[in-house]
């Protein structure tokens, strides 16, 4: 078990090394982020706009159209939440390269409960013409996709949770973005996953296993551009589809996936994810994911109903 933002920040200070242009900005929030690594590392290439993120957005699209690299950090909750607007019409609208990259996203941040949780930023972004929207799975992806995410150009959203991160990669993972990975293959139904869910998918795939249902579990960090053409060759070496993300069944890696699916090869498809629910306060981030149903036991009951409608 790894930290999403740990990763994240020693993520930031290794890039900073290789590139002297990266610029990092923060809401008044770097020691949650982790961004104060960077911040101690490279005190001239950091900037604190304070509680503040339209200010913040704003500012790193001036740096970008000066030819650096401008990277945002802040809560999920509050930099999609409260500068969705600029990252639309200033970030997007240019093609501006900054990437958001944001900490404490879906239900993670369980303490502070519905305020400060956010199961629908990646629906939010992913209608940005133009933005590429990425969800890691462990420490491993999202230092790799991060890594990626700096050496690409253009508006880019990355989005982790705060610590809980179930390893799922070794040191060795060729990642790329906008090419889903493969962690299970399988024959008999496939489940589509993003970010923590990807760990829960493959438990879930192991568990089946032992009763003879042979799941694939295909991790898809990128929801855009999604990996369209894997998404439908399981589609249709299996006939079963599942997807899992911590995040409204509406309008996220589900809604991805159904609309693939829906204009190109048909098939049974069931979303697991949030429904149609805000968050809540918990002490216990697991018990918090038990309680919307973003677990192993709702994972192999879901596919369980899917493979039957075959």
């Amino acid at each position: 078990m790894s930290s999403y933002r740990e990763a994240v920040g020693r993520a930031l200070v290794d890039l900073g090394e290789r590139y002297e242009d990266l610029i990092v900005l923060d809401a008044d929030v770097s020691r949650s982020t982790r961004a104060c690594y960077f911040a101690e590392r490279f005190p001239d290439r950091f900037i604190n706009v304070g509680i503040s993120e339209q200010d913040m957005v704003g500012v790193a699209a001036g740096l970008a159209s000066s030819g650096k690299i401008a990277v945002v950090t802040g809560f999920a909750m509050f930099t999609v939440g409260r500068a969705w607007e600029q990252i639309r019409n200033v970030v997007a609208r240019g093609g501006l390269n900054v990437k958001v990259v944001v900490t404490h996203g879906g239900l993670s941040n369980h303490t502070d409960g519905a305020s400060h949780q956010i199961i629908e930023d990646i629906a939010m972004m992913r209608v940005i013409p133009g933005m590429t929207v990425v969800v890691p799975a462990d420490y491993v992806e999202t230092y790799k996709a991060l890594e990626a995410l700096v050496e690409s150009h253009g508006p880019a959203y990355m989005r982790v949770g705060r610590d809980e991160a179930p390893d799922v990669y070794e040191w060795d993972l060729d990642y790329r973005l906008g090419r889903a990975n493969v962690v299970r293959d399988g024959s008999d139904a496939v489940i589509y996953a993003c970010g923590v869910m990807v760990s829960q998918a493959v438990e879930a795939s192991d568990m089946l296993r032992e009763d003879g249902l042979d799941v694939a579990v295909v991790d898809v960090h990128t929801v855009k551009p999604l990996d369209r053409g894997l998404v439908v060759e399981y589609a249709r070496r299996t006939g079963a589809v599942v997807t899992a993300e911590e995040h409204s069944v509406y309008g996220g890696l589900g809604g991805a996936v159904a609309e693939a699916l829906s204009e190109t090869y048909p098939v049974p498809i069931f979303r697991v994810g949030v429904m149609d629910m805000f968050g809540a306060s918990s002490r216990d981030y697991w018990r918090l994911m038990e309680r919307y149903g973003l677990t192993v036991d709702r994972l192999i009951a879901t596919v369980r109903k899917v493979v039957d409608m075959r």
